[in-house]
């Protein structure tokens, strides 16, 4: 309460929720994943994009009823410790979430590089798309390291330019379609919805991000599920139409072959050669903007959490803090980016998410009765996920058969690392929300037997 006896205004209303849960979701996703998805399941795509929008709806559920109970910045992370407790378990998939975060940024980077080489003459090589996506890595790793209070700022306006650019598309390209192109007929089987899942449930996924502005949240309990809700419908209609649009006016063939940048060929129909350039542009900005977002986020928060246990001490934008994380985190990027093609590294990314999301939601099956959630729902975003993440690794399989070593690999290197920074440090990763005396007890005997 303040002097007046009024309580403060908090920055986050319904309006505004919704609006970042919106700017955190378009853009590099859709950018990465139409063309992939739609090489996976053809005009049926759209059906994905829709399916994958019903499981985020359940997963938002989800983790607003988590965010509500347990308010903290924390997010996803401690979740997984209210679910799991404070074991070798929840810092194992604490570690995991953040080496998620890495691979989706080297998706995001991987995406820029693409685009990026289309404006070559040479068109898009292996050579100008990696160069390119070093580059923007490096450049990013560089304004974190000096401050990004402009590029912060920025962030706003780059949201509405996304924005703006994807409706001016859809709505003008739906005036260009080709009806014959959308013909079920011409699709492939109705089992490849499911295999393209992992990828359109990707182009969702930074919903999530909505959780993490509880704690500056008006009235979250009312507020967090509807601004969910609202978030995902939105971006969900966009995309089902985003696609038509895409899939309207480009023959399956040709978003086959061009699949890494098949958005900016869709606009060539509507609005000639500067449409690509245009569309090319907004993808290098959209891409530009996550990287620089995704990277603050992993470096601040993810890798201090995985590291020390604890959530850093500051959140705003600032300068010279976590260069260890940064640094860190460059490198584990960089082979994935130089290794790996962007199918390969989205899939990866997808999957990744997926699995995530699936114990998030699972953990939660164990405190649904505190946090006043319905179960079955929470059950069929569990179903959901781990689902999704099934088919993607079955499809994967075919092209790229080690994709289930390079998953449990994933896993092994999360438990050895766990393992290892509790010997080493004496670290725990540990409950930033205290919901009882008891456990407020033993947290502080714990801290002062360290």
């Amino acid at each position: 309460m303040n002097k007046q006896g009024k309580s403060e205004t908090k920055a986050f209303g319904l309006l505004s929720a919704v609006f970042l849960g919106i700017g955190s979701m378009v853009g590099a996703g859709i950018f990465i994943v139409i063309g992939e998805a739609g090489a996976i399941a053809g005009s049926l795509v759209t059906v994905s994009f829709l399916v994958g929008g019903i499981i985020a709806l359940l997963c938002g559920y989800s983790l607003s009823k988590l965010a509500v109970y347990y308010p903290s910045r924390g997010g996803i992370i401690e979740y997984l410790v209210q679910g799991y407790g404070e074991g070798v378990l929840s810092g194992s998939l604490g570690i995991l979430f953040y080496f998620a975060q890495l691979v989706a940024l080297a998706a995001v980077a991987k995406s820029f590089g693409t685009y990026a080489a289309t404006y070559m003459s040479e068109g898009v090589t292996p050579l100008y798309s990696n160069l390119f996506s070093i580059g923007i890595l490096l450049f990013f790793v560089c304004i974190n390291l000096i401050g990004a209070a402009l590029v912060a700022r920025a962030e706003n306006i780059i949201v509405v330019i996304k924005l703006a650019v994807l409706i001016a598309f859809a709505v003008a390209a739906l005036f260009f379609i080709h009806p014959s192109n959308l013909v079920i007929d011409k699709a492939p089987e109705l089992v490849n919805i499911f295999y393209a899942l992992g990828l359109t449930f990707f182009a969702y996924q930074g919903f999530s991000v909505i959780t993490n502005s509880v704690e500056d949240m008006q009235d979250p309990k009312e507020t967090m599920l509807r601004a969910m809700f609202w978030a995902i419908g939105l971006v969900a209609v966009l995309y089902i139409a985003v696609t038509i649009a895409v899939f309207g006016n480009l023959p399956l063939d040709t978003i086959v072959k061009d699949k890494d940048y098949a958005l900016a060929e869709a606009a060539k129909p509507a609005f000639g050669a500067w449409g690509f350039r245009i569309m090319a542009a907004a993808a290098l900005l959209a891409t530009a903007s996550a990287i620089n977002a995704t990277l603050y986020a992993v470096t601040q928060i993810s890798y201090t959490l995985a590291k020390d246990g604890d959530l850093p001490e500051v959140y705003d934008y600032n300068i010279f803090h976590n260069t260890e994380g940064l640094i860190i985190s460059a490198l584990l990027i960089t082979p994935l980016i130089l290794f790996f093609n962007l199918g390969q590294v989205a899939t990866i990314a997808a999957i990744a998410v997926l699995l995530i999301q699936g114990f998030t939601h699972t953990g939660h099956l164990f405190k649904y009765k505190q946090t006043g959630a319905n179960r079955w729902w929470i059950m069929a975003a569990v179903t959901g996920t781990f689902g999704a993440a099934w088919f993607a690794i079955a499809y994967t399989s075919k092209s790229m058969p080690h994709i289930i070593y390079y998953i449990a690999g994933i896993f092994f290197l999360a438990f050895i690392f766990e393992v290892l920074l509790r010997l080493l440090n004496n670290r725990t990763v540990g409950r930033q929300i205290v919901s009882t005396l008891k456990t407020l007890e033993e947290n502080s005997l714990k801290r002062l037997e360290r």
